[in-house]
């Protein structure tokens, strides 16, 4: 092998290797960006198969018996 052909394998592979760096550096950073979602998602998804449910509004509003008078929406 001439100098050349040592000094062209030499780049490529460093070529190569920054590459590789860069695609796992950048994969990394769309993972950090979308955790909030994917654990918010992951949240939803064991709720749902669990059968709980967060609605605290509808809980703490009690049944229509127990609301005051005048609580409702005006109709539109």
């Amino acid at each position: 092998m001439t100098s050349r052909q040592v000094m062209t394998v030499v780049l490529l592979a460093a070529v190569l290797a920054w590459s590789t760096v860069m695609t796992v550096l950048g994969q990394l950073a769309a993972v950090a960006a979308l955790l909030p979602s994917l654990g918010l998602l992951i949240q939803q998804i064991v709720s749902a198969l669990s059968g709980t449910t967060t609605r605290t509004s509808a809980a703490a509003a009690g049944s229509p018996a127990e609301r005051p008078a005048g609580s409702e929406e005006p109709s539109r």
